[in-house]
Order: C-alpha cells, then structure tokens, then sequence
C-alpha cells in the first residue's frame, strides 16, 4: 500500500465522532434488517457501553468541580452567577412550556388502578426532604449510587477546602482531573460501536411497535424539547445579548447536542463541551466550573419529561389541576431535574417526587416511569441533547454578554 492511500483504521481516526456514530447508527439497522438473529447476539455490546458510561460519570462530575474549585485563583474574574442565574431560569421556562402544551395537548395513558386509593395533593416537604437527604449522603454512598446532587455536594466542599491547600497538592488534583477527563475521552471514542449494539439488538427484539400506542405521548415531549430548544433558549440568549441568537444555538446543537443524543449523558459529554468552549474563546476559569456544574444542575430536558409524564397521569387519573397547582408543579419539576442523575434515563427515576404532589401513589406512580422507559428510545436521547447543548450555550451566553458589557463601561 502506497503512502498516500491511507489504511482503513488511519482514515477512520480522522473521521469525526458525528459521523462515525451516524455510520454506527446504519450499520446497526441493517443489520438488524438483514439478519436479526445475529442482532440480537450484539446486545452485549452495548450493555457494556451503557456501563461504561454510568461507571465514568460519577467520579466525572465529583473530580472536575472539586479540581476546578481547588484551582481557581483568588481574584480571577468569573461569570458563574448569571450562568447558574440562567441555568434555572432555562429549567424553569422548560417546566412552563410542558405544562403549557400538556393543557392544550393532554396525554392518556394505560395504568392498573385496581386495588390502589388516589389521596389528596400532599405539598412539596416530601421533595424538599429528598434533596436535602441527597445533599447530605455519605460520598461513597454518592459516588456508588449516582446520586449527583451529593457528589456535587462533596465536591464543591472539598474543592473548596483545598484551595488552601499547598500547590502541590492542587497540582494532583488538576492531573486526576486530567486523567479522569481522558478515560472518559476513551469511553466515549467507542460510542460508534456501543450504539451499534444498542440500536441492532434493540430493533432486531421489538423494533419500534412499542412505540406507536404512546405516539401522542412523544410527539408532547419532543415537540416541548424542539421548542425550548429553537424557541425559548433563543429568546433567553437574545435577551441576555442583544443580537441574532442562532448562529450561537445551532453552533451548540450541532457541536454538542448530537454527540449528546447518541451517548444520552450529560456527563460523559462533558469533554464535548469543554472542548467548544475553549474553540468559542470562552473563560476557561469559568467554563471550567460551569460546564460539569451545568450537567447536573440544569436540565431542562428533564423538566419537561417530569411534567409531562405527570400531567398525563394526572389527566388519565381525572385531577384537576388549577393554575396556582400548575405553577407549583414548575417548581417542583425544577426541583427534581436539579436532581436528575447523569446519566441515561435518570429523569424518570424522579417522576415519582413530583406525582406525589397530587397524591399519586408509587405503585401508580412506577407505572408511568415504566411508560418513560417504553418511550426513552426517543425521549431520554432528545432530552440529554437539550440538556448538554444547554450547559454550552447559556455558559457561552453569560460570558459573552459580560464581556461585551465590560467593554461599554469601558
């Protein structure tokens, strides 16, 4: 072979992750087409890939807010308040924009009531006592458990507490840091060949038919996420800049969200962001500590899916819902995607917290969580893209809106 005809692996590497999780992505439904016996052997495959991601992410999010916390200097100029301001502002939006289209749009589902009492509405202690439990858990118990509330927790704490620590030691913080950042790297390299798995054992054993009897269902969640996505994030961004806000959304839809879509975690797509944030010019003092702040805390994506979900329970149920109710609802989805793991399906897991606002009880309540899990083909990898795609484009936002007010006060 000549040396200027490349070999198959060298062309391969210079291909982009995009395209070579689209090649992945084809490659798996004809197969599935074309030999679904075989297909259904590759579901290790991506089983592995899954644990992979769910094994990464913890330590992930624990190590890069604790190093960029310990790093961060005195004195350095940071825009974290107005991200963190519009982090919530953006999740919060999201939840409005699910109740507003799940009134105009109510969805039913299939739910065994049989044998089970509907109480009365409960407030939200129950929620506000979760979080708080969260907050305070045992780290190993955190790390172990994906609870990523408390290993935020734990890592804005020590990260804190080692800033006075001596040089040294912050220099071996930043190296973990380093080190962790490029297994995830690794991980997320044979995305291409997990997503295969995934995609051909999933089409080869059931295809997309359980899909159809919840296809009213989807098209509210994603049509919800398409319009936070192409509308309100926009006008956020327009609001906090003053000019065209697409360019820099489908910039962040693009780079981010499609990675985000196939891998379906927030975390694991941290480097992704990071990455676009330092080819934006961004502050890497800032960007730093928001990126990985912002796969845990702002998920808009998982906003919508907790109240969606609930208010299609609570309309098959046959509650009303008043408008102060709905409000409250909001607060308490954005409560929950606070508390939303990192990695795939997590929002679901959460859908109870917010049911019991209306007094749906867990056996009910773990109904429509299984309904999520029936749908989260579509749902789960929509919702991470809006999620991740988020963290870069609001972080990108308050800093370029800083900056450009900096300069005329100048």
């Amino acid at each position: 072979m000549s040396a200027s005809s490349p070999s198959l692996l060298h062309r391969l590497k210079r291909t982009s992750l995009v395209t070579q999780i689209i090649l992945g992505l084809i490659a798996g439904i004809a197969l599935a087409l074309f030999a679904p016996d075989v297909a259904k052997s590759t579901a290790f495959i991506g089983k592995v890939f899954v644990a992979a991601l769910k094994a990464v992410a913890p330590i992930l999010v624990f190590v890069l807010v604790m190093a960029s916390i310990a790093n961060h200097k005195h004195g350095q100029e940071t825009h974290i308040r107005p991200i963190l301001f519009l982090y919530l502002l953006g999740t919060f939006a999201a939840a409005v924009v699910a109740v507003v289209a799940s009134t105009l749009f109510p969805s039913s589902l299939v739910l065994s009531t049989q044998d089970v009492a509907v109480t009365a509405p409960g407030g939200i202690g129950e929620v506000l006592q979760s979080l708080l439990l969260s907050v305070v858990d045992n780290p190993v118990s955190a790390l172990m458990n994906a609870n990523f509330i408390g290993i935020l927790a734990w890592a804005i704490g020590m990260g804190v507490a080692i800033r006075h620590a001596g040089d040294t030691t912050r220099e071996v913080l930043g190296d973990l840091s380093n080190g962790v950042t490029l297994i995830v790297r690794l991980v997320i390299r044979f995305a291409p060949l997990g997503i295969f798995g995934l995609v051909t054992s999933t089409l080869a054993t059931s295809g997309f038919g359980a899909l159809v009897g919840y296809a009213h269902l989807l098209a509210v969640l994603l049509g919800c996420m398409l319009f936070v996505a192409l509308v309100m994030n926009p006008v956020i961004v327009f609001w906090k800049l003053r000019r065209n806000p697409y360019p820099l959304v489908l910039m962040c839809l693009r780079e981010s969200g499609i990675t985000a879509f196939f891998t379906r975690s927030s975390a694991a797509n941290i480097p992704v962001n990071l990455e676009l944030s330092k080819r934006l010019g961004l502050h890497e003092d800032t960007y730093s500590v928001s990126i990985p702040l912002g796969a845990t805390i702002n998920m808009a994506g998982a906003a919508i899916t907790i109240t969606v979900l609930t208010l299609a329970a609570v309309h098959t149920l046959g509650i009303a819902v008043d408008i102060p109710t709905a409000i409250l609802l909001s607060v308490v989805a954005a409560i929950c995607a606070c508390g939303a793991s990192g990695v795939a399906g997590g929002s679901l897991l959460l859908i109870p917290l917010a049911c019991s606002l209306f007094g749906i009880p867990s056996e009910i309540a773990m109904q429509v969580v299984a309904v999520g899990f029936i749908i989260g083909v579509l749902q789960d990898s929509a919702e991470t893209a809006l999620n991740s795609s988020t963290d870069v484009l609001f972080t990108a936002a308050a800093c370029l809106g800083e900056d450009e007010k900096a300069q005329r006060l100048a």
